[in-house]
């Protein structure tokens, strides 16, 4: 049993509502070594012209950012969507949270499309909406529910941003988690907040951030019967931290640190706040993938960093600053795989069949979850501060 308990779908087959993943392609794909697959698109996407905006996350293959209109992070594209009412169709390069977080803030016109149906996120699928609700009636049982304030990250499905649009609670990023905590213990006295569902970020931000203490951390194991935790540890606890996190920063260690240290002079290491709390601890700046970016930018030359987040990202920057060191923080590759799964033959596919009349792949989120999930969003667009990146 593992923390994603889900079906296993052989060879891409089948589909799975449940979950991030919806696998089937109708029709057949280009193959990878079409050697005019970039014309390919250049021509398709001429071809439909102001029709079409794409939009590329930052994890992207590099074949597939070059065909973006905007890059980004997942809120900041959605709203980029949100932004282009005229555009038809929205093509998602990213992954499937994203495309329908994109659905739920464009009109109701607007055809969202993922190029790839498998683009999933495995950290949107460690929180599924039978298992929040579940743990919603054990913490009802255990007289706590009336203290607890759900706070989801973007990287959730529709269907958990819903719920906490349902039951008070609100979205954030990783860029606002702290004004979104903030706000959350404004809403109950003695609040306790849900958080959903990366550990990390949610523990990162309440104890570097916040000052709350780790004995007041406790993780939520949906696996084990009432999460693993006594009724106790619930009444003392101030966070409640989903046990998801993110199958990349997940991977970052500190000894790696410590061995970047050793080895690269004055290195400064940069990383995501969804890195484990360890690894966070030995960094010197931690903040979003904006964030990263900028700092990077900001550089002088001949520093030297080393990255904890998406490898993708780190090539770009590496090959955009070459008067800088930068090093991927880690000893092995670690590409997002569900992120990569959008490459130049799903792109060429999925734009060419909207040449050809037909909508592929198309994210609709329906209208009682995107009402909701629509609130949670609203409460966050309301928060002060910077709120349009992750």
């Amino acid at each position: 049993m593992t923390t994603v308990d889900l079906p296993l779908l052989p060879l891409g087959r089948g589909t799975d509502i449940a979950s991030e993943r919806g696998v089937d392609c109708p029709g057949d794909l280009p193959a990878p070594s079409d050697p005019d697959l970039v014309a390919r698109a250049e021509a398709a996407k001429a071809a439909l012209g102001e029709r079409l905006f794409v939009l590329g996350h930052h994890y992207q293959r590099d074949e597939v950012i070059a065909f973006a209109d905007v890059t980004g992070d997942s809120f900041k594209l959605a709203r980029d969507a949100a932004a282009r009412p005229d555009a038809e169709f929205i093509v998602f390069c990213g992954v499937h949270f994203m495309a329908e977080s994109a659905d739920i803030l464009t009109g109701p016109d607007q055809k969202v499309i993922l190029p790839d149906l498998a683009a999933g996120c495995s950290m949107a699928d460690m929180a599924r909406l039978a298992q929040v609700e579940s743990a919603w009636d054990a913490l009802t049982a255990a007289g706590v529910v009336d203290s607890v304030v759900p706070v989801t990250y973007m990287n959730s499905s529709a269907d958990i941003k819903a719920f906490c649009g349902r039951n008070g609670g609100v979205v954030c990023t990783s860029s606002n988690a702290e004004v979104a905590l903030e706000w959350a213990f404004e809403q109950r006295p003695d609040a306790k907040i849900l958080f959903l569902p990366d550990q990390h970020l949610g523990r990162n931000t309440a104890v570097l951030k916040m000052g709350i203490s780790l004995d007041e951390c406790v993780v939520w194991n949906p696996l084990k019967p009432n999460g693993g935790l006594t009724a106790e540890e619930l009444q003392n606890a101030r966070m409640i931290l989903w046990k998801g996190h993110c199958s990349v920063h997940g991977r970052f260690s500190p000894d790696v640190v410590d061995e970047l240290r050793a080895t690269i002079p004055d290195v400064q290491i940069l990383v995501h706040p969804e890195c484990q709390h360890e690894v966070v601890l030995k960094a010197d700046l931690v903040g979003s993938t904006e964030f990263i970016i900028k700092a990077i930018e900001a550089a002088p030359p001949g520093s030297a960093w080393a990255i904890g987040t998406e490898l993708n990202l780190v090539k770009r920057l590496a090959n955009a600053h070459p008067d800088k060191r930068i090093t991927f923080l880690d000893k092995t590759v670690c590409y997002c795989s569900t992120m990569n799964r959008i490459d130049l033959p799903h792109f060429v596919w999925a734009l060419e069949s909207l040449v050809a009349g037909t909508v592929p792949n198309q994210i609709t989120v329906d209208p009682e979850t995107e009402k909701w999930a629509l609130v949670a969003l609203e409460r966050m667009l309301a928060l002060p501060g910077k709120t349009s990146r992750d």
